[in-house]
């Protein structure tokens, strides 16, 4: 009891400054990690589950998607019928399920065809000074117009269909694949181990495959993930506005916009596909984040302190 009385105030601070570390690294940051992982495999699982299901829709649907049934429209949530009918007597659920294979094509296709055009683009644009003026306002004068009103006049143009709306869709997004890629060569190209290429003389195709390409790899698959989240999204607003794919073909955005007319008499016609369109877009946005954090170190060393 003497020796803790006549303990020095010095040697109480030095006792409550190793004890405060303790608490804030030990315990604190093993909490925000464990939500962090937590986050990216629930996303990966619900995304998984939809891919899943949209690949095995003609074995899980238990209807035609397309199938009308007079007699039972409207129908509510029953064992023959897990999400009900529509207004002409299709099954939702089975509706539903086709809907997601419309959604990955257009998010897969307008992401790969985005990185497919951007990637040259970018690298040509930002290894060459004087085709870098020319792309780039080109590139600029695509990101003006919005790209929800770029993509309906082109489905008025050219008709809707499935590969018009992802057409429609693409030609948006190439300009951020483009200016992406773009940033990535130009501090990349000032490099020591890029300018020795260059003065040894190595060609063209060598300098941009072996040494500039490579860097933008990991940009790319993070920008891959929001085109194609933001490509889901779109196409489910251009179907939502009779301006995407047609009536006949199930697709969420087309499920809600028909289901809009008989939303106070059942909710759930809007309710069932919004929901797993919500589940996909999120999914994929915290997997994108999650690989960003995974490939930049600079992201996970400032979280750790």
């Amino acid at each position: 009891m003497a020796a803790t009385r006549n303990a020095s105030p010095a040697a109480a601070e030095v006792d409550e400054a190793a004890a405060e570390p303790v608490i804030r690294r030990g315990f604190l940051p093993r909490i925000a990690i464990g939500d962090l992982k937590l986050a990216p495999t629930i996303a990966a699982v619900c995304l998984l589950v939809i891919v899943v299901a949209a690949l095995l829709a003609p074995l899980i649907a238990p209807y035609d998607p397309i199938a009308m049934n007079p007699m039972e429209r409207l129908a509510p949530s029953s064992a023959t019928h897990l999400f009900g009918t529509d207004a002409y007597g299709r099954d939702v659920f089975s509706r539903t399920l086709y809907g997601a294979q419309v959604s990955l094509i257009v998010g897969l296709g307008a992401a790969f065809v985005a990185v497919l055009v951007g990637l040259p683009l970018g690298l040509f644009a930002g290894f060459f000074r004087w085709l870098d003026a020319i792309l780039m306002r080109i590139m600029d004068g695509l990101m003006a117009i919005p790209a929800v009103l770029l993509a309906i006049a082109i489905v008025s143009l050219a008709g809707s269909s499935l590969w018009t709306v992802l057409i429609a869709i693409t030609i948006p997004e190439i300009p951020r694949v483009v200016r992406l890629v773009r940033s990535v060569v130009l501090s990349a190209r000032e490099e020591p181990y890029v300018e020795a290429a260059i003065a040894v003389g190595s060609s063209l195709p060598k300098i941009m495959w072996r040494h500039l390409m490579p860097n933008t790899f990991a940009p790319l698959i993070v920008q891959g993930t929001y085109v194609c989240a933001s490509a889901i999204l779109t196409e489910a607003i251009l179907s939502f506005l009779g301006a995407g794919i047609g009536t006949e073909t199930p697709s969420w955005g087309n499920i809600m916009s028909e289901g809009r007319l008989y939303f106070q008499i059942k909710p759930g016609l809007i309710f069932w596909p919004g929901l797993f369109l919500s589940l996909c877009i999120l999914s994929i946005n915290i997997l994108g984040d999650t690989a960003r954090d995974v490939m930049d170190p600079r992201l996970g060393k400032k979280r750790e302190a």
